[in-house]
């Protein structure tokens, strides 16, 4: 089954729990603190395969969850990491947000990508140990995995993309030119997913192509099939625009085609492309001229329009040199773009900040530090809730508080949404 985009559920590992413990052995006297540090969850990563060609695989199973850190013990004995998950992906698969937000996009076999990092182990009591501090109850809670709900897009890397309506001779051509063997017959809509193809030109070079289910009129409302395809097409570097010459009216059936590859949500109506009258044997010459000639007419200028037929070869060879010339100049105008570009240097983040705001009675705290140190705080232990008071003074937002006009008693909300809350 061809499935080319799921929605699934990713979930990193959990930090686990630092450890409160004291050394109690026959005579050592005193031994102290000596609670160990929890392990690091596991990370989500994504592997391109080209060994996969589909998403089914992610049909039925939502949830994909990486390895929990283990807490730490006594001894100082450091947490087991929690496991890795790696979640094999076809190559040319996008994975965003259900926002729209890019995790990753997978365009090279074995390539690896850190889609969502398990959380930090929290540390232990021993890790608080110092010269004015020799006894710490105190340890920290294991960092949360990073989660999404994750949406996996296969778009096919092909070179040349095959468009037209239903039976217009997409699957024969792909067939002839190729080893593919998609399935071909007499009526409209007999291909049901995309298939790819290999084209040798000449012995020299080859490239990828791949046929999509035909389009109708109306398709980017939802109407046939060929729409929920079209993402295979938006890293195509041109397009053969297939036309039947046995048609009754070919102008009208590539206006429908244009109209609906410009309704996309990508337009791709001004990809390069080839406009071809397929199925030319047997047609009168006269009969084809005229319709060459209404064609050239339509389409935007400098677009070839060429006449072939796949079941007699004819104008196909000249057809495949056509395209391979439109690719290469494609990529050529692609690397001289990419080398063009500068990198972008933006300034980042500064972690340390942090804002603290009225709202009426309330006062929230908020920075990315504060936030942090916030969630590996146990808010039921009182050890635990006098150590973050003490971060806030050392960062200085405790004084804030007070210029604000906090009183004794109130609460103050750290995080938004609320992390936690303490009394000033």
């Amino acid at each position: 089954m061809f499935v080319d985009k799921v929605q699934v559920s990713l979930k990193a590992g959990d930090g686990g729990n630092g450890a409160v413990s004291f050394r109690q052995e026959k005579f050592v006297d005193r031994g102290g603190p000596d609670g160990g540090d929890g392990g690091k969850g596991g990370d989500i990563i994504l592997v391109a395969s080209r060994n996969q060609n589909t998403l089914a695989a992610f049909r039925y199973k939502k949830l994909h969850k990486a390895g929990s850190g283990e807490p730490g013990g006594k001894r100082r004995r450091h947490g087991k990491n929690g496991s890795d998950l790696e979640i094999a992906v076809p190559v040319g698969t996008v994975v965003t947000t259900t926002d729209g937000k890019l995790l990753a996009d997978m365009v090279d076999d074995g390539q690896k990508a850190v889609v969502l990092k398990g959380g930090i182990g929290g540390f232990g009591n021993a890790h608080f140990v110092s010269s004015t501090r020799q006894a710490p109850r105190v340890a920290e809670k294991g960092e949360a995995g990073q989660s999404a709900e994750a949406v996996l897009e296969l778009k096919m890397l092909a070179d040349v993309g095959l468009v037209g309506l239903p039976n217009a001779g997409k699957s024969t051509l792909l067939s002839v030119v190729s080893n593919a063997k998609p399935e071909i017959a007499n009526y409209p809509f007999t291909t049901l997913h995309p298939n790819l193809g290999v084209v040798d030109i000449d012995n020299k070079d080859s490239l990828l192509f791949a046929d999509i289910p035909g389009l109708i009129e109306g398709a980017s409302q939802g109407k046939g099939l060929g729409v929920e395809f079209l993402r295979h097409l938006e890293r195509t570097s041109v397009l053969i625009h297939l036309i039947d010459a046995y048609s009754e009216d070919v102008a009208k059936d590539h206006k429908t085609i244009m109209k609906e590859l410009a309704a996309y949500k990508i337009d791709l109506s001004g990809r390069p492309q080839i406009v071809t009258l397929t199925k030319t044997e047997g047609v009168d010459k006269k009969q084809l001229d005229q319709q060459l000639k209404q064609l050239q007419k339509i389409t935007a200028r400098g677009t070839q329009v060429l006449a072939i037929s796949s079941v007699s070869g004819h104008g196909v060879k000249e057809l495949l040199r056509e395209v391979q010339k439109m690719v290469n100049a494609a990529r050529k105008k692609t690397a001289k773009k990419v080398r063009s570009e500068l990198p972008v240097i933006g300034l980042k983040e500064d972690e340390n900040a942090w804002r603290v705001q009225k709202h009426k009675d309330r006062f929230i705290v908020s920075g990315k530090k504060i936030e942090r140190f916030a969630a590996r705080t146990d808010f039921d232990d009182f050890h635990g809730v006098a150590r973050l008071r003490d971060i806030l003074h050392k960062m200085g937002i405790m004084r804030e508080l007070h210029r604000q006009g906090v009183e004794a008693g109130q609460k103050i909300y750290i995080g938004n949404p609320v992390i936690g809350s303490l009394e000033y």
